[in-house]
């Protein structure tokens, strides 16, 4: 497909990328959670999320183990960034091998879906199941972080290919959408900035990162 064409080679040559999101948690319909804050990005496979609001709280890949902070609490947890059941994770295709076509099986205008900005399109992409990658050994799904019965949905700008919005529909009414602003390619990085070092004094508990992150009323 053309466009799903268009949105790979848009960030396929940029080895860094950064953007303002605004990220929302939904059951049924209903607002859980609402966040906001910048990501970054940076080849291969390292991401780093910093939200500002309504708290400050960092999610962070560098590249082996996903890190999520709440400085807040003082508590760390980490886990193996491929076994991450993360509904980031999609994004990483921003961070690696830019080709829908690794974790879609099929990609196809979502003619129902009104996209939110004027010019742009949505696709709606299947999953793969979980047959290994030939050339990393990785299930497909802990590369999207979703179950091949899950709905992915991209809004792309018709013109540029730019990525404005990515929605992941679970079963059970469990919708994550993120939005996005202000990319910018090849920023100045530093891989400082995705390394984590936790702080003196902050609790580390590995585990699982469920729903993007420990679940909090």
């Amino acid at each position: 497909m053309q466009l799903a064409s268009r949105l790979e080679a848009r960030y396929r040559s940029a080895t860094t990328l950064q953007a303002t999101f605004f990220e929302r948690y939904s059951e049924n319909g209903r607002v859980i959670r609402s966040e906001a804050g910048t990501a970054y990005f940076r080849r291969p496979g390292k991401m780093r999320w910093e939200y500002e609001l309504p708290e400050k709280e960092l999610f962070l890949v560098d590249g082996k183990t996903a890190w999520f902070y709440v400085p807040a609490d003082h508590t760390v947890t980490r886990a193996p960034a491929k076994q991450s059941e993360d509904l980031r994770t999609p994004l990483a295709l921003l961070a690696g091998r830019m080709k829908i076509s690794r974790v879609c099986s099929r990609v196809e205008l979502a003619e129902g879906e009104k996209p939110l900005g004027e010019g742009h399109a949505v696709l709606r992409c299947q999953p793969r199941g979980p047959k290994q990658d030939a050339a990393s050994g990785v299930g497909a799904e802990s590369v999207l972080g979703v179950s091949s019965g899950d709905a992915v949905l991209f809004e792309v700008a018709r013109d540029t290919g730019e990525l404005a919005r990515l929605i992941v529909r679970q079963a059970g009414g469990i919708e994550v959408e993120f939005r996005f602003e202000n990319w910018r390619f090849d920023p100045a990085l530093p891989h400082a900035m995705f390394r984590f070092q936790p702080p003196a004094g902050v609790a580390i508990v590995t585990g699982e990162l469920p729903d993007g992150k420990p679940q909090r009323n």
